[in-house]
């Protein structure tokens, strides 16, 4: 075994990654990955201190919040980014820990993690290679997948709380619970109980970190609102943009006025289009190709220049891979980056924007128009319609169908669900899982779309905000008397901090599929099914049945 990862539903095998990742990536960029996270770990309790003590270290948010968002699945396979990045943790661990010293303040009995040291770019190599580093450093299998959910959790909370900064908005409530989960994770100490209750406190601030961002994403741009998106092309250069960030986006819309480029969205990029700061941008014409799986073939078809804010990249084909860019915390081989801002000043995507006027305008691979828009704002709009609906028994069920999408053929079992389900029932959803049924015919009901997306990923936080309110419409005691079943795909480690979000809030009967996580080990599974009534998928009719049953008996 060269490496060991099974942070993603892709997991070789549904246990682990050994040899190179499904991702792509290679055993020594896991294995400084790894080390990238001990050392965050290692950081975050001396932060803790710090913490106690009242002491503020400048940029530590920031610097943490980034290098969990690096090893997010398929964000960043740039090895020279991680040692950089590695180098500058442990520059400031390092002088944080001198400063508490200097504080006289008790440091007590510090992990390796706090105390290791390295010189050179093969002492980082041979740390990231050491046993200690690695997920299988935890012997005992239920910690281990306790730690690794938590950990999984945080790196999700980490990208949601990254594009609030951007935004402006922080809360150093959330920071502060990062380290100390992070610092948790450390201490031998604390069994499983603590450790599920670590968990569930974990969710309580995914909750307020989702909450948080929507507030940043909804001042600067608006409330999401119904909008048709049109899937076609224009004869003009284009760059292509994919990931989540909203800031990103917006200063390359101001950057590519005027300059006879085109901008398109892709993949969990597609709700730019609900916002309405963004339409007045006569030069953003839509969303081009589907999920981040099958960008390897639309980013061929489309020509032009190709950004990606965040996560998802797939390594790509040569034929295209020299008009690719990265920003924030992605990175890949080759690919130009474009640095963060610098004293607050907007990103500079000049060189981008001249090289997309040198491309071939995109190839159309569809026409039409998709409508999304459905945030929990817009849905508040037509919350009298939607109750008269739900009492009229002309909705019989509402189905969250959030998360991601993937690769896998077993997939398909979404599209397959979608178009079997009774016309009776409405589909909420958010993330990228939306791809799967988004462009089907499923029609209305009374002029409710029976898809209704409120967005990307971090927009699940809508979906809860939803449930919370007709649980008030309706006079409910519990949120899980509602006429609303889950079944969620997921892929990696931003719908894990959905996930322990909708848990918080008292969720239960969740369906996750095509697989249940590789990271839980039997009795932590055992816990969730038995706690939370988790759940996975079998087939397209049993599972219906299923669901409506739940339906007609209540």
């Amino acid at each position: 075994m060269t490496m060991f990862c099974y942070q993603c539903q892709e997991a070789a095998g549904g246990r682990g990654c050994t040899k190179v990742g499904v991702c792509g990536k290679t055993a020594d960029l896991a294995a400084l990955q790894d080390l990238m996270i001990y050392s965050l770990k290692g950081l975050s309790a001396l932060g803790v201190k710090a913490d106690e003590a009242d002491i503020t270290v400048p940029g530590m948010d920031r610097l943490i919040v980034d290098g969990l968002f690096m090893t997010i699945t398929n964000a960043n396979f740039h090895k020279e980014r991680f040692f950089e990045k590695i180098k500058e943790v442990l520059k400031t661990r390092d002088e944080l820990k001198a400063m508490l010293i200097e504080k006289g303040i008790e440091l007590g009995d510090l992990a390796d993690a706090s105390t290791f040291t390295v010189n050179s770019r093969d002492e980082i190599e041979y740390k990231a290679s050491s046993e200690k580093v690695g997920v299988l450093a935890t012997e005992n299998e239920d910690i281990r997948s306790l730690r690794e959910l938590i950990t999984y959790g945080l790196k999700g909370m980490a990208a949601y709380a990254e594009h609030a900064m951007n935004l402006g908005y922080e809360d150093k409530e959330i920071f502060k619970f990062i380290r100390k989960a992070l610092a948790a994770t450390l201490d031998d100490s604390l069994g499983a109980d603590d450790l599920i209750a670590l968990t569930m406190e974990t969710g309580k601030y995914g909750v307020e970190v989702m909450a948080l961002l929507d507030k940043a994403n909804t001042s600067t741009y608006g409330n999401p609102e119904i909008t048709e998106v049109n899937i076609g092309v224009r004869n003009n250069p284009a760059i292509l943009v994919s990931g989540h960030d909203l800031k990103d986006f917006e200063e390359l819309l101001e950057q590519t006025k005027g300059t006879g480029v085109d901008v398109y969205t892709h993949g969990e990029m597609l709700p730019a289009n609900y916002y309405p700061a963004f339409k007045k941008y006569d030069h953003f014409v839509g969303n081009y190709g589907n999920a981040w799986w099958k960008q390897r073939e639309e980013f061929e078809k489309f020509n032009g220049v190709i950004l990606f804010t965040t996560n998802c990249i797939v390594p790509p084909a040569e034929s295209y891979a020299d008009r690719v860019y990265t920003t924030g915390a992605t990175g890949y081989p080759g690919f130009k980056h474009i640095p963060d801002r610098v004293d607050g000043k907007p990103k500079d995507f000049s060189e981008l924007i001249e090289h997309a006027k040198r491309l071939p305008a995109p190839t159309e691979i569809e026409r039409g128009k998709i409508v999304g828009g459905f945030a929990h704002a817009q849905v508040f709009a037509l919350a009298d319609k939607i109750v008269e609906a739900v009492k009229s028994g002309a909705i019989k069920k509402f189905f969250v169908m959030a998360g991601c999408d993937g690769r896998q053929s077993k997939r398909n079992y979404y599209t397959d669900f979608a178009k079997a389900l009774p016309k009776d029932t409405v589909i909420l959803t958010a993330g990228c899982a939306k791809y799967k049924y988004n462009k089907l015919n499923l029609g209305d009901i009374n002029g409710i779309p029976r898809v209704l997306d409120a967005g990307q990923c971090n927009d699940s936080y809508s979906l809860a905000v939803i449930a919370l309110k007709l649980k008030e419409i309706f006079e409910l005691n519990d949120i899980n008397d509602l006429p609303i079943a889950y079944n969620i795909a997921w892929y990696e480690q931003k719908a894990v901090i959905v996930l322990l979000a909708l848990l918080y809030l008292g969720v239960k009967n969740i369906h996750l599929g095509p697989t249940l996580p590789a990271f839980l080990s039997p009795n932590v599974a055992k816990v969730l099914v038995e706690t939370f009534g988790i759940g996975t998928i079998s087939n397209v009719e049993d599972d219906i049945a299923m669901f409506m049953g739940e339906t007609q008996e209540a």
